[in-house]
C-alpha cells in the first residue's frame, strides 16, 4: 500500500480521507470497532470547516451545536465571559468519528479494526516501512503516520522521551443532559488541581470532561468521591454534578496524559494530532489541530509519494510546518496551565482578567489557528 495510519481518530481518519482523495491505496489500523467513545472535550474550532467541506465531510450532517461564547469561572466560583472570534461546534466524538470512518470506508479507505500495531521498522533498502500486528499479520507501506493519539505502547517501541515520564494527568468524561444550560457557550470551571469543560454536543446532550490528578483521585478513593469534595468546591460545578443527569453509568477515564514536547517526526514516522503534541484542554483546540495537522501530513506524504521530493525533504518540511503551525499555541498552552490549578493563583487570574477582556481574546487567539 501508499500509506499506512496507525490509528483511526480525528487525524487518521481526516488524513486518510485527505490521501485518498489524492489518488494514494490508505489504510488504517484501529485497536477499537467504531462508534466509541474518547475522553474530549468535544468542541471544535471553525477554523477547521473549510477543510472538512473539501473532504467532503461537511459536519452540518450531524447537526452539532453551534457555540460563540466562553464562560472561565475559578474554584469559588468568579466567572468572565468572552466571545469566541471564530466560535466553533460541538459534537460527540462517538458521532464524528463514525461518520469520517463510513465516509473514508465508502471511498476505498481500508481499514483493520480490533487491531493493534505492535512493531514498525523502517528499511532503507526498500525505503518503506515494515508494520507488524498483534494476529501476526505483516503489513507493508511507503509511508506510515502515527495517529494514534495520546499515548501508546508504540511510543515505548519508539523510545520516545516524553513516554518515560510519569505524568501526573488522569480525564475523566460523561455526557449529561442539563436543562436550561445555554447552548452557545463552552464552560471552562477551575477547582483545585484541575479544571473542567463543559459544552453543548448534537440533540440535546452535553459533553462534560475533566483534568485533575491521580493524587486528587488517590486521596478520595473514588471518582464520585473526588467530585464530591473536591469539584463541588466550585459553585458552578456544584450545581452541575446535583443537578445534570448522567447519560452513561460509567465515565470514559484516560490515564497518564503528558504535555511533554512531543517530536513531529520518529524514526521516519509522521506524528499527527496528540502523537505529535498534546495541547492542555484548558485552551480546547485539541480537535482543530489534530485535523489540521492531518492536513499537513496529508500534503507532505503527497509529495513523496507523487516522487516529487525525497524522504528526508518530506520530513523536514513535515517539521518544519507542524513547528510553525503549533509550537507557539503549544508554549501558550503550557503557560496558561500553569496559571490555573492552584485555587489562589486561579482565583487572581480570573480576577484579574475580568477586567481585562484584551488578553483574554489574546489568549485565545494564540491558542486557536485560522481557518484553512
Amino acid at each position: 500500500m501508499d500509506i499506512l495510519l496507525i490509528g483511526g481518530g480525528l487525524a487518521g481518519l481526516a488524513a486518510a480521507l485527505d490521501l485518498a482523495a489524492r489518488g494514494h491505496r490508505v489504510a488504517v489500523v484501529e485497536r477499537k470497532h467504531y462508534p466509541f467513545h474518547k475522553v474530549c472535550g468535544e468542541y471544535v474550532s471553525n477554523e477547521v470547516l473549510p477543510y472538512l467541506r473539501r473532504l467532503g465531510a461537511d459536519p452540518a450532517a450531524l447537526a452539532p451545536a453551534a457555540i460563540g461564547r466562553f464562560e472561565l469561572s475559578s474554584p469559588g466560583g468568579r466567572t468572565l465571559t468572552a466571545p469566541l472570534d471564530l466560535g466553533g461546534f460541538g459534537v460527540s466524538r462517538y458521532r464524528l468519528d463514525d461518520f469520517l470512518y463510513q465516509t473514508a470506508q465508502a471511498r476505498g479507505v481500508e481499514f483493520y479494526l480490533k487491531s493493534t500495531v505492535t512493531d514498525v521498522a523502517y528499511e532503507a533498502a526498500t525505503d518503506q516501512h515494515r508494520v507488524a500486528l498483534a494476529d501476526g499479520r505483516q503489513l507493508t507501506a511507503r509511508v506510515v503516520l502515527g495517529t494514534y493519539g495520546k499515548r501508546a505502547n508504540l511510543d515505548r517501541q519508539l523510545q520516545r522521551g516524553f513516554f518515560a515520564q510519569r505524568s501526573p494527568y488522569l480525564g475523566v468524561k460523561y455526557h449529561l443532559r442539563l436543562p436550561g444550560f445555554a447552548r452557545d457557550v463552552i464552560a471552562l470551571h477551575n477547582f483545585a488541581d484541575g479544571y473542567a469543560g463543559i459544552s453543548a454536543i448534537e440533540e440535546d446532550k452535553l459533553c462534560f470532561c475533566y483534568l485533575t490528578t491521580r493524587e486528587n483521585l488517590r486521596r478520595h478513593g473514588t471518582i464520585p468521591a473526588m467530585e464530591a469534595a473536591v469539584l463541588a468546591r466550585n459553585p458552578r460545578l456544584r450545581e452541575i454534578l446535583d443537578t445534570a443527569e448522567v447519560l452513561y453509568p460509567q465515565p470514559e477515564v484516560i490515564n497518564e496524559i503528558s504535555f511533554a514536547p512531543k517530536q513531529p517526526v520518529e524514526q521516519h514516522i509522521l506524528m499527527v494530532g496528540d502523537a505529535a503534541g498534546l495541547i492542555t484542554p484548558l485552551c480546547g483546540n485539541g480537535m482543530a489541530m489534530a485535523l489540521h495537522g492531518a492536513a499537513l501530513a496529508a500534503a507532505a506524504a503527497h509529495g513523496f509519494l507523487a516522487h516529487t521530493t525525497t524522504r528526508p525533504a518530506m520530513e523536514a518540511a513535515y517539521a518544519r510546518a507542524w513547528q510553525a503551525q503549533f509550537g507557539a499555541r503549544l508554549r501558550v498552552g503550557r503557560a496558561v496551565q500553569r496559571l490555573f490549578g492552584g485555587p489562589v493563583l486561579s482565583e487572581l487570574v480570573v480576577g484579574g482578567l475580568r477586567h481585562w477582556p484584551g488578553a483574554v481574546q489574546a489568549l485565545m487567539r494564540r491558542t486557536h489557528g485560522q481557518e484553512f
